[in-house]
C-alpha cells in the first residue's frame, strides 16, 4: 500500500481529510517532530477505530509534514507513490484522482 493510500484509507475510516486530522491533532497538542506515537495511535483508535498502520502514517505527517522519502516514488512496486508530496486536502480533490475520473 502506498503512503498516499494509507492517508486515503484514513480519510475513509474517519470521515476527515488528513488536513482536518492534523488540525484536530494540534488541538490535542500532538504536533511537531517531538510527537510520540502512542498518543496518536491511542487517539485514532479510541475515537475512530483506526489501526496502528494508518495512525503511523498520520504520525509521519505530524512529525515531518507532507514530504516523504523518494524511495518508492515512481517505482512499480506495491508501495509506490506518484509523488514525494502527500495530498492532505482529501482524496476527492486530489488533482490526479480528478483527472482519472475516480
Amino acid at each position: 500500500m502506498s503512503f498516499q493510500a494509507y492517508l486515503d484509507a484514513l480519510e475513509t475510516k474517519t470521515g476527515k481529510t488528513p488536513r482536518e486530522l492534523l488540525a484536530l491533532a494540534a488541538e490535542r497538542g500532538l504536533e511537531g517532530p517531538a510527537t510520540k506515537a502512542a498518543p496518536v495511535v491511542d487517539w485514532l483508535r479510541d475515537d475512530y477505530g483506526v489501526g496502528r498502520g494508518h495512525a503511523m502514517a498520520l504520525l509521519h505527517v505530524i512529525k515531518n509534514g507532507p514530504k516523504i522519502p523518494t524511495k518508492h516514488v515512481g517505482t512499480t512496486g506495491a508501495h509506490r507513490d506518484e509523488s514525494d508530496t502527500l495530498w492532505l486536502d482529501g482524496k476527492a480533490t486530489r488533482p490526479a484522482v480528478q483527472a482519472a475520473g475516480r
